[in-house]
């Protein structure tokens, strides 16, 4: 099974060793062909509790860890408040 990887924006961090990720995706509407942002969340595992609101992330899918969670947390891409 190819590991799916997804870059998204930690919007709650009030769980420990959890944080909900919003992850972004833009398509284009079928019949009308207007281009849609669609938004998602995933609770992501953070065993470290390194996460920050604010963050960009890099997650990816990995085993059931709980009910809800099914993507780890890989790598911290930006700082929250910092802009490159």
């Amino acid at each position: 099974m190819k590991e799916r990887n997804k870059e998204g924006t930690v919007i709650r961090k009030k769980m420990q060793k959890t944080a909900v990720v919003e992850v972004e995706r833009v398509v284009r509407h079928p019949k009308y062909h207007k281009v849609m942002r669609i938004y998602k969340n995933f609770q992501v595992d953070d065993p470290q509790d390194q996460c920050q609101q604010g963050m960009r992330v890099l997650i990816a899918e990995t085993r059931p860890i709980s009910s809800n969670k099914r993507f780890k947390l890989v790598k911290i891409l930006e700082k929250a408040g910092s802009k490159k």
